[in-house]
Order: structure tokens, then sequence, then C-alpha cells
């Protein structure tokens, strides 16, 4: 009798869901997910729907980053450029939604394509002060160039709509975000088993060795660069029109720091890593809250204490995962399957 997953080809090594069972748990994931909203409150469907978001941006970095080895520190504002490109499409254009989208990836695709010229002579740090240069020139951009997108005030932007169909609320919306993470996880699980992921791994993996088998660097470091920008990019379109009202405080550094938090904590070159680094990210200020909302009777200032107290918590988690647990969320979830998989025999 066979005990574990025995695979006669490569055809059968290289799919996605490998076992009946897995296919039966995803289809059952999906359904739950389709129903939740159903019996989930307002503020519930908004944590989730800020999640979506976030796992499209958190893909694409984790596509620069965990797969090719390119570090960024400037996917909060390439966020803004694809908000700002979707929304200045939206009201000054008058463009419907479904075109804003796309093209708001695209533009921000090719911002990222400029910003990721550096990558073709310098790495590491070195490309990450470049790319956290580049947070600023745009940051500043969006709150000097009153003109274009509104300063400081920032812009209103109206909501979805596809078709007569307006997305104009929470529940709506959801639906509307869900669509978009499954395709986005499905492109970029895709993506690492074809010819261009393979070279992006080669290149994270040893850029020398990758360069003597033929592969050619800048092309496919830049290719990493504008495939990472767009998804960011239409992140960012869809943050535009789910809030209705962007400004530049919503892509400052720290929202790149988040990010490039997102793919440590849930595991670089993970598919699973960006989900389960956003879910991680997202949910934890709100688990914060919640002592504080306890002892805001009693104690007054305690929101204060726990909103200063908030980034050295983020802080200190980022140092704790690095320390115990490197390969971040998605490693420890494949470690309790394997448990799992063979218990009670599990040595």
């Amino acid at each position: 009798m066979p005990c574990g997953l025995f695979f006669e080809n490569y055809k059968d090594d290289e799919r996605i869901w490998k076992t009946r069972f897995a296919r039966i748990w995803l289809i059952a994931f999906i359904l739950f997910l389709l129903v939740a909203p159903f019996f989930t409150s307002k503020y519930v469907l908004y944590i989730m729907n800020v999640i979506g978001i976030f796992i499209i941006g958190a893909h694409g970095l984790n596509l620069l980053t965990g797969f090719t080895g390119q570090i960024s520190l400037g996917h909060g504002a390439f966020m803004g450029v694809g908000a700002y490109a979707s929304a200045i499409l939206a009201t000054k254009l008058h463009l419907p939604f479904i075109v804003c989208l796309p093209l708001a990836g695209l533009f921000t695709a090719g911002v990222g394509l400029i910003f990721g010229v550096p990558s073709l002579r310098i790495r590491g740090l070195y490309l990450a002060i470049a790319t956290m240069a580049a947070q600023f020139i745009i940051e500043y951009a969006m709150r000097n160039w009153t003109s274009l997108t509104g300063g400081s005030a920032g812009l209103v932007v109206p909501p979805a709509s596809i078709a007569g169909f307006s997305f104009d609320s929470d529940f709506r919306m959801y639906y509307l975000i869900f669509f978009f993470v499954v395709l986005a996880t499905i492109y970029t699980k895709n993506i690492t088993r074809t010819r261009p992921g393979r070279a992006f791994v080669a290149i994270r993996d040893r850029y020398l060795a990758a360069e003597m088998m033929g592969i050619n660097l800048y092309k496919y470091r830049l290719l990493s660069f504008a495939i990472s920008s767009f998804m960011v990019g239409v992140a960012g379109s869809l943050w535009a029109h789910y809030v209705q009202i962007i400004s530049d405080e919503h892509f400052t550094i720290w929202l790149s720091i988040q990010y490039l938090a997102i793919v440590i904590i849930g595991g670089l070159g993970h598919v699973l890593g960006a989900i389960f680094g956003t879910i991680f990210m997202v949910v934890l200020p709100e688990v914060l809250r919640i002592p504080a909302q306890a002892l805001s009777g009693h104690y007054p200032a305690i929101f204060a204490i726990f909103n200063s107290l908030r980034d050295g918590v983020f802080g200190l988690v980022i140092v704790l995962f690095l320390i115990f647990e490197p390969d971040g969320l998605a490693d420890r979830w494949r470690v309790i399957k394997s448990y799992w998989k063979l218990w009670p025999f599990s040595y």
C-alpha cells in the first residue's frame, strides 16, 4: 500500500493541487469566502476588503523581493501612483472603472520600470536605498503637484462601476476585490512555474550562474519590476475606488515598510506567504485595539499609549520572525501539513 505521494512524470509533479483532498478543501474554502459577507458585520467586512486589496500588492512585492531577490522600499508610493492614476482617469477624463483599473496598473508598471533601472547595476541594500528615493520623490510629487493630485486635500473618487452596476458598499466591493485577489493569486502561482518565473528564482539564488546559463539579467529584473508594479498599481486603483478619498498621507514610507514586513512574515518566495503575511499584519492592530477598548473606561489615555506602542510591536514581531521563523508563516504551514500527513507516524 503506498504511503505518501509518488509521481511518475513531471506534469504530475508540477500540478498546483496534487491530491483530490486538497482540491476539495480549496473549493470548500472558496465557497465559505463567497457566503461569508452574509454573516459578518460591516466592520469585519471592511477588514476583509482591506486584506484583499493588500494581498494583491503583496503578491507583487513577493514576486519582486521573494522570487527575484530585488529589495524594494517604494511599493507604498507605487500603490499611490496606481490610486492617483485611476482617480485622475475617472474624475478628469471620465473613463469607466473597467478602463481605469488596467490603465492605472500599466502606468504604475511604467513608473516601476523607470525606478527599476538601477537594479541593472546595483542590488541588495544599495537597491533598497534607490527604491527608497523613489518613495520620497513620488510622495513629494503627490503632495505638491496640486493641479493634478489636489495636494494634501487629495481627490474624491467615484465608486467602481461596471456596466451600470455600482460597487458602492462594502458588501458589493467585497466580491469585486475577491475576484481580483483570486486572479492575482492564480497569476502569481502560475508565473512562478513558467520560464520567466524560473529565471526570477535563478537570479535570486545565483545571479552570476544564471547569467552564465544564458539568462538575460537585465530583461528579467526589469520584467519583475514591471509585473510587481502593475499588481500594486491595481491594488492602488481598487483602494482609491473603495475609500473614495485619497491623499498623499495614505502612501507614506510606513506603507512601504508594512509591505516589506508582510512578505517577510508571510514567507519570502511563497505564494501563500503574501496571504498569510497580509492577514497577520492587518489583523494584529485590531487585536491590539481590543485591550485598549476594554481598559479605556478606567484609563482614558490608553489609546494614545497603544498607538505609540504599535510601531514598536510591529518592529518586535519582525525581529522575532527573523530569529525564530526566518522562512515565515508559509513554511510553518508546510511543516504543520507535513506533520499531519504522516500522523501518527510523524518521525
